[in-house]
């Protein structure tokens, strides 16, 4: 019998939530390893109120990886459910509170998210990048009358929803202590997925973190990277594809990935694809131009998407 195969895939947000669905789709023996640096919404509050892990992007991913069955949907569906009214529980999503309660009761956010996995029956392993809370600094032009001049703004939200441009981001602390058990995953994997989402929130968080950049230059995994759809208006407006490699580049100097996935609907045959080919060389990567996104929208569909995994990793 032939053994499932081991994917690593790292993001955060509803692209992971993408990715892990389509690595679903494979049949695979599935580890998300989930940014930690969101300051927003329920995750903020709770992160502020309790000094806890976000848990907003966690919650997302065990979702994901909720069974496929009526049982499983039900409870992925509570998972999500957000509380109405006016009162202090408004917008706080069940399972935020679940997985905060259970961090306070245990002590570890790891033991945490395996004991709702093992509850739930969640096909997969969900993981935090890092053990504990991060918060995202970046430089940020635009912001003063020379626009030559940058400005120091700091918090997820405030740089998703920054009017000027980004120019880099670091993580606070600067050398955050990787998950151990992440790193083990990468090292493990026989596929390592990086992205969609976010690509200054939710994507260069993962090679900012020094032993999380270790191990992804020294993983025999194959390493796939996933691109965007489109830009994000705020935190990447105006971005071509090929510009997310060289801002992606330039933030993990020595990263190699073996292929990137873009959708050729996104990215038809011209100009900007012969750029974006270009820009692959960067990390020594094969482009692949398939069909992964919902018609009409800028959301990967999980299945396609599994299909243009399989594909490539066929390849």
């Amino acid at each position: 019998m032939t053994a499932p195969l081991k994917v690593a895939s790292l993001g955060g947000g509803h692209g992971l939530f993408a990715t892990l669905r389509a690595a679903r789709a494979l049949d695979a023996e599935i580890t998300a390893i989930v940014t930690v640096a969101d300051d927003g919404g329920s995750s903020g509050r709770l992160r502020g109120e309790l000094g806890i892990i976000p848990p907003g992007d966690l919650r997302m991913a065990l979702a994901a990886l909720m069974p496929d069955d009526e049982r499983g949907e039900f409870w992925a569906g509570i998972l999500q459910h957000r509380f109405g009214g006016g009162g202090a529980m408004a917008g706080h999503p069940v399972g935020n509170l679940l997985l905060a309660g259970l961090c306070e009761v245990l002590g570890d956010p790891v033991e945490a998210l395996d004991a709702i996995g093992d509850r739930f029956g969640v096909q997969g392993r969900v993981l935090p990048m890092v053990p504990g809370p991060l918060r995202i600094e970046a430089d940020v032009t635009g912001l003063e009358d020379d626009p030559r001049l940058s400005r120091v703004i700091r918090g997820q939200v405030a740089v998703a929803v920054t009017p000027g441009q980004v120019r880099r981001v670091r993580l606070l602390p600067p050398h955050p202590e990787a998950c151990v058990d992440a790193i083990d995953a990468i090292m493990a994997a026989d596929v390592v997925t990086l992205g969609p989402g976010s690509w200054f929130s939710s994507v260069i968080p993962h090679v900012l973190v020094p032993e999380q950049l270790d191990a992804l230059q020294r993983t025999s995994a194959r390493r796939v990277l996933i691109l965007n759809l489109a830009p994000e208006p705020e935190e990447t407006g105006g971005y071509s594809p090929e510009r997310h490699l060289h801002v992606l580049a330039a933030h993990a100097e020595g990263l190699a990935f073996d292929d990137i996935i873009v959708d050729a609907a996104t990215v038809p045959p011209g100009t900007e694809r012969e750029h974006l080919v270009r820009a692959t060389a960067l990390f020594g990567a094969r482009p692949h131009f398939v069909d992964v996104g919902v018609p009409g929208s800028h959301q990967h569909d999980p299945l396609a998407l599994a299909r243009g995994l399989r594909a490539v990793l066929a390849t």
